[in-house]
């Protein structure tokens, strides 16, 4: 699986130029609307061009964009895969209620991430030890919250909740509440 701080730092770069070069399509078109009819104007077949590049260029992003997000595979054939792990998540009372203190997952492990809520709306997002998110969803009471993860390398990994639930939901975190461990190798 693709990082999804590589597809974030990619999508990044990719959507500024191409928001940079929708600026400057709105700035032309401004500047040759409001002028007084002084230089010259633009030919429609220029603007067309630029406008039939920009929309090949659009395109093009979300195609190249669609496979390099990492859960999309699982998550559209979700019924191909069996999780080699699964975890019961319930929320309550801005708690999490884990079913162990540490949940420890070997590399390569696909893992069903089942959290309920008994309560509000929370959110449930495992975060890196440097604060950026690896992934999160939104946890509804009453309805199936689940995510299927695969992990590709070893971490700790801390649980927060991603969604406001009020004052108190600040305080939601499980720090290092998730281990990712070598696949061990001896039988």
């Amino acid at each position: 699986m693709v990082d999804s701080k590589v597809v974030l730092t990619g999508q990044t770069l990719a959507y500024t130029f191409y928001c940079i070069v929708i600026i400057l399509l709105v700035a032309w078109f401004a500047i040759k609307v409001t002028g007084k009819g002084k230089g010259l104007a633009v030919k429609p077949a220029i603007f067309y061009t630029f406008v039939g590049f920009l929309t090949v260029l659009g395109v093009s992003l979300h195609l190249i964009t669609f496979n390099t997000i990492p859960w999309a595979e699982m998550d559209l054939n979700r019924s191909d895969y069996k999780p080699d792990k699964t975890f019961v998540i319930k929320v309550k009372e801005h708690q999490f209620i884990m079913p162990s203190e540490k949940l420890v997952i070997n590399v390569n492990d696909k893992v069903l991430f089942d959290v309920q809520s008994e309560d509000l709306t929370y959110g449930f997002g495992l975060f890196r030890n440097d604060n950026s998110m690896m992934f999160q969803m939104q946890v509804v009471p009453g309805h199936r919250n689940d995510l299927l993860w695969q992990f590709d390398r070893e971490g700790v990994y801390t649980i927060r909740s991603t969604e406001y639930s009020g004052p108190k939901g600040v305080f939601m975190i499980l720090k290092d509440a998730v281990q990712v461990i070598p696949t061990n190798t001896t039988n």
